[in-house]
């Protein structure tokens, strides 16, 4: 797909974008910091969640674990309680797995370029670029759900294009010097403004119902474990049903959970 521009059609965008911005910006604490690890922390948490429902967990999160090196150090089962009411709990233990692997390899410094920040657990293309934006102001595009929206509707593109498409084209716009308030400014557009139930623009991948699901039994599970010293299979069994069974076999698989030595019993934990 090419997109030829009129003249001055690309700073007409970015006038109404930061003009919107500028009268209607919104507060949030990571807005606040240039730490890179506490831009890693927001970044994670924000993923698949409101950020008016992040702030109060990301505060109290930068209290328990100010730094990479005291979330290396803490059990996963003190990161699970930690994250606890955000949802997507492999999402803090991958945050756990990211600060550990920073503090080995990096000497606990968060790595600034996209190419190193992608390598690591639960870092994806968006958020191995929105790390250093936020926290560097590097001249690179990012580009999420509310982003591809603005750029959809104000630039009259199919809602049939494709990412790579689309990431060239946020490439062309970017005000070079202005990374970290042009972002910003897309968020509050698309959040505020340009949402998706007034624009009627659908995001790629939609969330099922919740309660009853796979993801509603996996947080039911990692919150009664973080509340006990472990659980038996035929307590979870009583609790939620036979379907349990399989949905620990899956959190083990993935290190969330373990067996523990319980005679006769079988037994789960959240490891060390």
């Amino acid at each position: 797909m090419s997109v030829d521009f009129e003249p001055g059609q690309i700073m007409r965008f970015r006038e109404k974008v930061f003009t919107f911005y500028h009268d209607n910006r919104r507060q949030f604490p990571w807005r606040e910091t240039r730490n890179r690890y506490e831009i890693l922390v927001s970044e994670m948490m924000l993923q698949q969640t409101q950020a008016e429902r992040v702030v109060e967990k990301y505060l109290e999160w930068l209290e328990r674990f100010p730094d990479v090196t005291s979330l290396a150090a803490a059990s996963l089962k003190e990161v699970l309680s930690c994250w606890s009411g955000l949802g997507y709990n492999a999402r803090g233990q991958r945050l756990h797995r990211c600060a550990r692997i920073i503090t080995d390899a990096y000497a606990s410094t968060v790595p600034a370029s996209p190419e190193v920040l992608i390598t690591l657990p639960g870092i994806g293309v968006y958020s191995s670029r929105s790390i250093p934006v936020f926290a560097d102001n590097l001249d690179i595009a990012a580009v999420d759900t509310n982003i591809r929206r603005v750029f959809i509707h104000e630039l009259g593109l199919p809602e049939t294009v494709r990412h790579r498409e689309l990431s060239e084209l946020a490439e062309k716009v970017l005000p070079r010097g202005q990374s970290r308030d042009w972002h910003n400014a897309l968020m509050d557009y698309g959040a505020l403004e340009l949402t998706g139930k007034k624009t009627g623009i659908r995001p790629v991948s939609r969330q099922s119902v919740f309660k009853g699901s796979r993801r509603w039994y996996r947080g039911k599970i990692i919150r009664d474990l973080v509340a006990a010293e472990g659980m038996a299979l035929e307590e979870f069994t009583e609790r939620y049903g036979e379907q349990v069974a399989g949905v620990l076999e899956e959190l083990e698989d993935e290190g969330l959970v373990e067996r523990c030595a319980s005679p006769g019993v079988m037994c789960y934990r959240i490891p060390d």
